[in-house]
């Protein structure tokens, strides 16, 4: 996605694994840009599949069955049980191990080392409350659906502490939008030079998923099917408008499935969708402009 902006200042830094960019009226000051920092490393340190020091590690590598639930567990484990819903078993935070049986591991072998299969009934394995996350065994979390949306959100809560008038909190893909409305290229999956089209966001989030982002064979891609553990293959990529960034970035993925649409009705959100053969669908009520 591109973002047309009015001049501002912009910082920019790597974190989890991608590029970020925060745009303010006025640059930010160090006390912004480190909460920020500690933001992101806490988040990181709690939630990556791909550092051994993380708490889903632990957990999966059965070094603990339980540990104290990060902040965001509520929040975002709530989530996955309505995208779970919607989308009939498609979408579950247990597909970690899937997605490293495919080759996208923590090492990011990209090698595949068996067939594909099925991620397991996470709310067998899985449970949370009084502020304890507990496995009855070992599995890898993977909270990719959502994960990046929400501390989207949560940067840009700290962002807006410490400074008026608008802002722009951009995490590749996921993006956040307060003040002035922005308007934004929906870039086409199979050709980063053209767009397919423009959508304006106001006070709202606009998160995209595509297969061609993270894929590494023939077929492989990090959109799985949590039913069957195998990449997904009708759709090429999606877009979702929605009042908040984790929001939009579950519906990016629930609209690889059927149900995604439904749930983004239920939630007041819009959307765009291509298929892999090149055909563009859009919700009711989507403002933007398809070419």
């Amino acid at each position: 996605m591109t973002a047309a902006t009015a001049t501002g200042s912009v910082w920019t830094f790597d974190a989890i694994g991608t590029s970020w960019a925060i745009e303010t009226a006025h640059p930010l000051s160090s006390v912004a840009r480190a909460g920020v920092a500690v933001a992101v490393d806490g988040f990181d340190r709690e939630w990556s599949r791909f550092r051994d020091d993380s708490l889903v590690s632990a957990l999966a590598e059965g070094r603990t069955a339980s540990v104290v639930a990060p902040a965001d567990t509520d929040a975002m484990l709530a989530l996955y049980d309505e995208l779970d819903a919607a989308t009939r078993g498609a979408v579950n935070p247990l597909v970690g191990d899937a997605l490293a049986r495919l080759g996208y591991d923590a090492r990011l072998t990209l090698t595949p080392r068996g067939a594909a299969e099925p991620a397991p009934a996470w709310r067998d394995v899985l449970t949370w409350g009084s502020g304890i996350l507990s496995m009855s065994r070992p599995a890898m979390l993977d909270v990719g659906a959502l994960g990046k949306g929400r501390l989207v959100d949560r940067v840009l809560d700290i962002v807006r502490a410490h400074t008026d008038g608008d802002v722009i909190v951009d995490g590749s893909g996921d993006l956040a939008v307060r003040g002035a409305p922005v308007r934004i290229g929906l870039e086409h999956p199979y050709d980063p030079e053209r767009a397919i089209g423009v959508v304006t966001v106001r006070d709202g989030a606009l998160c995209a998923s595509a297969i061609t982002r993270r894929a590494w064979g023939d077929g492989l891609h990090h959109v799985l099917d949590a039913r069957t553990g195998a990449p997904v293959r009708a759709y090429a990529a999606t877009w979702a408008v929605a009042d908040t960034a984790m929001r939009a970035d579950a519906l990016a993925t629930a609209l690889f499935f059927d149900g995604g649409a439904e749930l983004a009705a239920a939630w007041g959100a819009t959307w765009v969708r291509m298929r892999t053969d090149g055909r563009v669908e859009w919700s009711p009520g989507f403002e933007g402009e398809i070419f």
